[in-house]
């Protein structure tokens, strides 16, 4: 079959997906279909926010369904009336069996982990907060359990030492853009010899989860030592961001701070994780329970995100200000 006769119904969200929907697009192949989440309310007027990939398809003038419940009578008949050969998944939701198994060469899904490390909704995130130097993308069949189908193909790629988790998410959507298109040739040509993800785990080797980040999964505990700290911010920047809460040593008020980057110290005295060092013009140092992280650049509650030392400019007495040590406590327990 020539992949360019393929009937596609691609399904995605975040401008991670948009990626392989264009690379789809641009190359000629046959999208016959974009489904999307409904519309939101964001921000402060709530007004409607379409998703990066309805406004990448409405751009291209792709049908486009934004199904509310996937298993709605009118969405499925909708959806089977798309005569679809192929469904593609990039950065969507759980799909029910009787979406996922409506096309005769099955539906794909594009996975940022190396799989079976890393299933779940955050992939990038742990790969960089749990401090490993490689990861990659995947291409499997869906099947019922969450990110457990027969794998087709993989995409290896390096994770820098400064790398954050918005380097990494603007390199592996290309990545698996490319993926993505290889995949869609491949079973175009048929056959396909998927691998099942039970063949390629070892007994002695541990399966790490990515689930879904909350905002406690990113509050900082300074107690940690300064490489887990520091890839805790870089696994949680640009976005959730990596918090910690400053109390100020007279008054009784609390800033939240989210912090983008740090790098490490080389200052030796020793001090109480969570103690707050600055010169007030161009350095901000926290103490981990190993050694000092160098805040680069920070957001207090109420200002935009800065370099450190634009926000020292402007705030004189962060000096008076320290790491509230009982919402460390907290964090520990």
């Amino acid at each position: 079959m020539n992949p360019k006769e393929i009937r596609i119904v691609f399904m995605g969200t975040p401008d991670f997906a948009v990626e392989s929907l264009k690379a789809l697009v641009e190359n000629g192949y046959q999208v016959v279909g974009v489904i999307t989440a409904p519309d939101k309310p964001a921000g402060r007027g709530r007004q409607l926010s379409e998703s990066a990939v309805k406004k990448y398809a409405v751009e291209n003038n792709l049908k486009v369904l934004q199904p509310e419940k996937l298993k709605n009578p009118e969405f499925i008949a909708e959806l089977e009336s798309l005569k679809a050969d192929l469904q593609i998944v990039v950065a969507f939701r759980m799909l029910p069996e009787m979406v996922w198994n409506m096309p005769l060469l099955g539906t794909i899904n594009l996975h940022g982990s190396l799989l079976p490390q890393y299933r779940g909704a955050a992939p990038l995130n742990w790969a960089i907060i749990n401090g490993e130097t490689e990861t990659g993308v995947t291409t499997f069949l869906l099947s019922h359990e969450i990110d457990t189908g027969q794998i087709i193909f993989q995409e290896k790629t390096e994770i820098a030492e400064n790398d954050s988790v918005g380097d990494l998410h603007d390199r592996m959507m290309e990545i698996g853009a490319k993926l993505v298109l290889k995949t869609v040739d491949a079973l175009a040509e048929g056959p396909v010899i998927a691998i099942d993800q039970a063949q390629l785990i070892d007994n002695q080797e541990k399966i790490k989860q990515a689930p879904k980040i909350y905002k406690d999964d990113c509050r900082i505990d300074w107690t940690r030592d300064t490489e887990s700290v520091r890839n805790l911010i870089r696994g949680l920047s640009p976005y959730p961001t990596a918090w910690t809460e400053l109390v100020h040593a007279e008054k009784p008020e609390i800033l939240t701070a989210k912090i983008f980057a740090a790098v490490r110290d080389n200052q030796n005295l020793p001090a109480a994780p969570g103690t707050l060092q600055t010169d007030g013009k161009k350095f901000l140092k926290i103490s981990c329970t190993d050694g000092w992280l160098s805040v680069t650049e920070i957001q207090l509650s109420g200002k935009k995100r800065m370099k450190i030392d634009e926000l020292l400019r402007g705030f004189k007495d962060l000096g008076d200000w320290r790491v509230n040590q009982n919402a460390m406590r907290t964090s520990k327990n």
